[in-house]
């Protein structure tokens, strides 16, 4: 669709549609090719699939997928069992900046260009403690590592802070900012998600703006993870505040919907029952045209 959107003063500024698999599931396979024409012929121009372990994903077969359904790959990757960048044991920090390179690598073999997700630690690694200053120099040691294979593959990288029950490490756009600015490489920026960003922030707007130029990739997610637009998410605020940032990026929508027969659904255990994967899209396409 890659939506250009006309305010008052006459001025435009386009932006990019995209939709989350984690709609349908946390593992893409072939067998989920057809989601990318559904979703193509739903106007969106991206598909967000997760990478967890890079090997288990078909590369090849995938990559002609998104290739004949003319839409765009995005990753959304999230690091598994036994990879750390911050861990206190040097050997796990190697093999983590080792599987950050394979993931930088098996993206680019996908056709994307672009990687989000909270890369610093594991979801759910919740020691208890505030970051410390050793933590804070081993992300930024593991970053400096991979720059050179991001500008090999011309990858850009969004660190998505996420909440406080999910991780200790990066919780804010402040301090992804703070960490961006002692990383300093311009393919390296943020991922904000506003289902994170409303638990975290102050004011979810104001916390956009605060980003600027470091904003890479967004996704939009309710209060809950229903349909955007169903809760009280602020998202008329958020496409003013991303013109006014000069913004060019996706509007990535990662909801997760219901499904009472499969167990690989996010939502499986928390989404509304009448909010189907479906209908994650539908109508999160429906809101963003209604919007923009």
């Amino acid at each position: 669709m890659n939506a250009k959107i006309k305010f008052p003063d006459q001025m435009e500024f386009s932006l990019k549609l995209g939709i989350s698999a984690f709609a349908w599931t946390t593992e893409f396979t072939p067998a989920h090719l057809g989601l990318l024409d559904f979703a193509h012929s739903l106007g969106f121009d991206g598909f967000e699939i997760p990478l967890f372990d890079p090997s288990k994903l078909a590369v090849n077969e995938l990559r002609r997928g998104f290739e004949s359904s003319g839409i765009e790959c995005t990753i959304c990757a999230i690091l598994p069992s036994g990879v750390n960048p911050i861990s206190e044991d040097a050997t796990t920090r190697a093999r983590s900046v080792e599987h950050l390179k394979r993931t930088i690598e098996t993206a680019a073999a996908m056709g994307a260009h672009r990687i989000g997700g909270p890369l610093y630690a594991p979801i759910g690694y919740l020691p208890p403690h505030r970051p410390t200053a050793d933590e804070w120099k081993w992300a930024v040691e593991a970053f400096h590592q991979i720059t050179a294979s991001l500008d090999a593959h011309q990858m850009t990288l969004a660190i998505e802070p996420v909440n406080r029950s999910e991780s200790f490490f990066l919780r804010t756009v402040a301090d992804s900012i703070r960490l961006c600015e002692a990383i300093d490489h311009p393919r390296i920026g943020i991922l904000i998600d506003t289902f994170h960003a409303n638990i975290e922030e102050k004011n979810v707007v104001a916390a956009i703006e605060s980003a600027g130029p470091w904003l890479k990739h967004l996704h939009l997610s309710e209060n809950d993870r229903s349909l955007i637009g169903s809760g009280h998410i602020d998202f008329v605020g958020i496409i003013k505040t991303l013109r006014k940032i000069n913004y060019d990026g996706y509007l990535m929508i990662e909801g997760f919907g219901y499904s009472e027969d499969k167990d690989n659904l996010l939502g499986t255990l928390w989404a509304d029952p009448i909010v189907s994967s479906d209908a994650i899209a539908i109508e999160g396409m429906r809101f963003l045209k209604s919007l923009l």
